[in-house]
């Protein structure tokens, strides 16, 4: 079953490429028609490539990897940090800081002094500097937090980058090409397909568009979220011990007959002696 359809990415807009004279020639195969020179994108081929996208990706979350979303375009920015924030995973909404992949270590660094700063207000030592120094730190940390707070628990690197508008995040997809991290990539016709590795054709400045796109593929990471899940509660089940309880054995007291067992015995014995009696007699 696909994950979206037709009619859903037509309502969307996502057919609109861009003017034919801004066209980059690697689109040629995902271009339908051009009518009033603008480009119109073949929707039937963007289910194709969403579905695809998707079901990679989907695989990816149920490995237990980190999927990286990048967009700091304006009409992309909300619905990424929304979606992304509601399946658990990094985002880069503001500037792409510049080796952000490639000089990861530096970053990380970075993220570091968020909570020592962190730990500082918490332990009461932020109160022992002077007041100019703790605006400084307050600033500091408040830049932090806005360029590199939403990839804080991204300790180590993405297993794949999921771009809006791979012309504009050039550089992001630049160090992940050059780290051999795959791209996901929603691509318009104005730009270069060759670097991306799952290319989704379809209109990268329509909000609705990059909406309908984002949502078939964040249902699809959060499935493979969920197997995992499911996949972990069954192993943890299967490895539990199983407490087998033992039946306590009766114990049968050995030279103690039963009460009726004596009292004919005794009669038994008692009519032997009659019988001897009455013979004698």
């Amino acid at each position: 079953m696909s994950r979206t359809n037709f009619e859903e990415l037509l309502n969307a807009g996502s057919h609109f490429g861009h003017l034919k004279r801004k066209w980059n020639p690697a689109m040629a195969p995902y271009i339908f028609m051009e009518r009033n020179g603008i480009h119109i994108i073949d929707l039937h081929k963007t289910v194709v490539k969403v579905d695809e996208a998707a079901e990679a990706l989907r695989k990816i979350a149920r490995q237990g990897r980190r999927i990286l979303f990048v967009a700091t375009k304006k009409q992309a920015k909300d619905i990424v940090t929304e979606r992304a924030i509601a399946i658990g995973m990094p985002y880069i909404t503001e500037r792409w800081p510049g080796g952000m992949l490639t000089n990861f270590p530096t970053i990380r660094k970075a993220v570091k002094k968020m909570s020592t700063i962190d730990k500082m207000t918490a332990d009461g030592t932020f109160q022992n500097v002077s007041k100019r120094e703790r605006l400084q730190i307050a600033r500091q940390r408040e830049k932090l937090e806005k360029n590199l707070g939403s990839i804080a628990d991204l300790i180590r690197l993405p297993a794949a980058l999921f771009v809006v508008d791979v012309m504009k995040e050039n550089i992001a997809v630049k160090e992940a090409v050059r780290l051999g991290i795959p791209v996901f990539g929603i691509v318009d016709t104005n730009s270069d397909p060759n670097d991306i590795d799952f290319v989704i054709p379809a209109n990268d400045d329509a909000t609705k568009s990059i909406e309908v796109i984002l949502n078939a593929i964040c249902d699809a990471i959060q499935e493979g979220l969920d197997e995992r899940k499911t996949e972990k509660e069954e192993i943890e089940a299967s490895e539990a011990p199983v407490v087998v309880k033992e039946r306590k054995s009766r114990v049968h007291k050995k030279n103690k007959p039963k009460k009726e067992d004596d009292e004919e015995s005794k009669t038994h014995v008692a009519n032997k002696f009659i019988g001897k009696d009455d013979k004698q007699l």
